[in-house]
């Protein structure tokens, strides 16, 4: 026998062999990622299989962890939901090297000091968020919480412009949202929100402004928006959510889908915590308009006396 095969022989019988039970438990865990990572796009399977030219059976397997996907395919999911392939994988992109480097110093800290470093992070934070929002006020969640009505009478009420940020992407694009889609994809929505939020950053320093449900998926465009405005989230139960939709007879993303009350819950799940960052949050549910307007105002009312730049 020779050298190569001995030393070949010798690395392959103490190389660990993966489990069954680990490979599975690594599928599923992408798969989890998969549907976490639509469900807060807001995309239907179908829609992903479309944009990534995916079998829509082969995403279903995947997303229940019985699909074993390729580096290929899994580039073209994640090209789709315009991510770094790692973002699919677990634990993949959660932690970036300058984030590994804080948190092994952090680490060394005693831990009667961790609470007096938090306060000092959070009021550092505070500082330099405060001089940068100005007058802007954000309204964010799910569509049918209510965040437009509410929004143009509070535009009214303090006399600032009232900005829906799907409406800027619609007039600098020169399409409307569903067609831009559709021709487009996700991807380059999600660019054209990051733009046009940029120029109204730009152009106002007093705003009220309304923004997709969906601009939590883009984490740098919703990093922005709660550094530079006062976001406040505007959520309602589920049931509320759908009903308003379908009273203003916008049934997007979920029209023809027997599972659209399903969806809906999935998408409001993957998107809770990213929504609860913001600075405040009111729950419409079960109220009239001028009740959540009241609450909206209470809310806000902290902001309007600031004089930033």
């Amino acid at each position: 026998m020779t050298l190569a095969k001995s030393t070949a022989k010798t690395a392959s019988a103490e190389a660990p062999v993966p489990s069954l039970h680990s490979e599975a438990a690594f599928l599923a865990a992408i798969g989890r990622e998969l549907r976490r990572h639509r469900a807060k796009r807001g995309m239907t399977r179908r829609q992903l299989a479309q944009a990534s030219l995916t079998s829509e059976r082969y995403l279903a397997q995947i997303e229940s962890g019985a699909g074993n996907p390729s580096a290929s395919v899994l580039h073209a999911i994640a090209q789709a939901l315009d991510l770094p392939i790692s973002a699919l994988l677990p634990e993949g992109g959660a932690r970036t090297a300058a984030l590994d480097a804080i948190l092994d110093l952090v680490m060394r800290l005693p831990e009667g000091q961790l609470a007096a470093l938090a306060k000092d992070i959070e009021a550092q934070l505070e500082r330099a968020g405060s001089a940068d929002r100005a007058r802007r006020i954000a309204l964010v969640g799910l569509r049918g919480a209510g965040k437009s009505t509410l929004g143009r009478m509070l535009s009214r009420h303090l006399g600032w412009p009232f900005i829906e940020l799907d409406r800027q992407v619609e007039e600098e694009y020169g399409a409307s949202i569903p067609d831009l889609m559709e021709m487009a994809g996700p991807a380059t929505f999600r660019r054209q929100e990051r733009h046009a939020l940029e120029r109204v950053i730009a152009q106002h320093e007093a705003a009220i402004i309304t923004t997709a449900g969906g601009i939590v998926a883009n984490p740098e465009t919703y990093a922005l928006l709660l550094r530079r405005a006062h976001t406040v989230w505007i959520k309602a139960r589920p049931e509320e959510h759908m009903s308003r939709v379908v009273a203003q007879g916008d049934f997007r993303p979920m029209a023809q889908n027997r599972q659209a009350m399903a969806d809906l819950v999935a998408i409001l799940e993957a998107r809770r915590a990213d929504y609860a960052r913001a600075e405040a949050e009111i729950d419409t549910s079960g109220q009239a308009v001028e009740q959540g307007f009241a609450k909206l105002l209470r809310v806000v009312t902290p902001f309007l006396g600031e004089r930033q730049g």
